[in-house]
């Protein structure tokens, strides 16, 4: 953890660790992960059995490829074992006295999923969120408004990094717009954090109310995260237009922590927390690892949280990374960012495709306004795909053309046909938050 006091003109929040070789990480990673396999296989007696069956042991981890040989999980082993023991499940490996905070997922099935952390765990979290703040370009003379939602979410607590770093922070969390427009207004904030959709919405719910965001607000540096837009070129340049801000796309889970993986102010791919999670990205279908820069699976090993140690936990998140080193001199590997899920994923007559590759196609057309919906039917035993999209305000051409012209585009780039339906502006539903993208009429398809 960090020690030292902050200074405004440093590059980096923690810099050995972040400027270090690759040959360092891995010693790094390697050393941690040998003694947190150690701490699950004696505290938990899920991971002992599960090790157990598989006929492996912390012992037998000599270098980062033998994490292979260790099972996977997944949430719904994390729902089974948290039933199974209430009210934390025995993946928990330290005694209840010891943990001092939870987070909870939504509990999509019903039985939301806690997250728990000891005090050490907890403050570990902390340190590195300061950390991913100030690569991002957060100094202590910052005025930060955190607009996630605090109940039982784990993006809430990372606040506490922007105070770490010494800026001043409103503990928003999901108040009406209008509300926080008038706190951006009255307090000047220079940074905020949000989704994706609610950087726009926000956005455009300002122009609406009369404010103009050059003049009226402060805000210069706009984090995202909880969906992919923040990584796809074209969404972000739209958001830092009508902002007139700079974007920059984080990464989380509630499985582990908030924030693992940030931009830095290259965005050139969302540097990760290498020395607090193992990543590996897999076929989904084979389990082998895919090549440096391919699309994959991501699978995550915790390497320090005690409370609930993760062991190979398959996130479902189509990723990609980058391991070369960033221009901003930071070495840890990048997320090139999500592109999508396997449970989102859509295989429209045998082709892939993801919502984030619609988004791309939307967000480039100046006569759209970037909000988008797909709807997924079977008509004669065939997938039939249709996108919904927007013309702009004040857009007096033909809407025919627009929709040819989107085809086409949406085809060569994707290789997918799909009817596109023009709607006028506003017809689609604006999400404060997480927006939900995809409409699958289908029955009995796997998605």
């Amino acid at each position: 953890m960090t020690d030292f006091a902050s200074s405004d003109d440093r590059l980096y929040w923690e810099p050995k660790l972040e400027t270090q070789s690759r040959a360092a990480w891995d010693e790094l990673k390697l050393s941690l992960l040998q003694n947190h396999l150690a701490h699950a296989y004696a505290g938990s007696p899920a991971y002992r059995a599960a090790f157990d069956a598989a006929k492996v042991g912390p012992d037998q981890l000599r270098s980062l490829d033998d994490i292979r040989r260790f099972p996977f999980i997944d949430k719904r082993v994390l729902r089974d074992r948290q039933l199974a023991v209430p009210p934390f499940g025995d993946l928990v490996a330290v005694p209840e006295r010891d943990i001092v905070y939870i987070s909870a997922s939504s509990g999509s099935t019903g039985v939301p999923t806690a997250s728990p952390f000891t005090a050490q765990d907890f403050d570990e979290w902390i340190d590195y969120e300061a950390r991913q703040f100030w690569s991002s370009g957060m100094r202590p003379t910052d005025r930060y408004v955190h607009s996630l939602n605090f109940s039982l979410f784990i993006g809430g607590p990372c606040v506490l990094g922007a105070q770490k770093l010494g800026a001043l922070t409103i503990h928003a969390g999901t108040i009406p717009s209008e509300r926080l427009l008038q706190i951006l207004k009255q307090f000047q904030a220079t940074v905020i954090w949000t989704t994706p959709s609610y950087a726009w919405y926000l956005g455009e719910t300002a122009v609406k109310e009369g404010y103009d965001l050059s003049k009226d607000l402060a805000v210069r540096r706009i984090f995202v995260a909880g969906e992919p837009g923040g990584s796809i070129p074209e969404t972000r340049d739209r958001i830092e237009r009508l902002w007139g801000a700079s974007v920059y796309d984080y990464y989380g889970l509630s499985d582990i922590f908030g924030s693992c993986a940030g931009m830095c102010e290259h965005k050139n791919g969302l540097h990760w927390a290498e020395d607090h999670i193992l990543v590996e990205v897999l076929d989904p279908k084979s389990g082998e690892p895919v090549k440096p820069g391919d699309r994959g699976e991501m699978v995550l090993t915790t390497l320090k949280k005690r409370a609930r140690p993760m062991v190979r936990f398959r996130t479902g998140d189509i990723v990609s990374f980058n391991p070369d080193p960033c221009a901003c001199g930071r070495t840890a590997i990048r997320l090139n960012g999500v592109h999508g899920r396997l449970d989102d994923m859509l295989i429209i007559k045998g082709v892939n495709l993801f919502p984030s590759d619609v988004e791309a196609v939307a967000r480039q057309d100046p006569e759209l306004t970037g909000e988008y919906r797909l709807i997924v039917d079977r008509v004669d035993h065939l997938d039939r795909l249709t996108v919904e999209i927007e013309y702009r305000h004040g857009y007096n051409g033909h809407v025919e053309e627009l929709s040819d012209q989107f085809a086409r585009k949406l085809r060569a780039v994707t290789g997918v046909s799909a009817i596109v339906r023009v709607l006028p502006p506003d017809s689609l539903p604006r999400a404060t938050h997480k927006a939900k993208r995809v409409e699958d009429r289908r029955s009995g398809v796997w998605t």
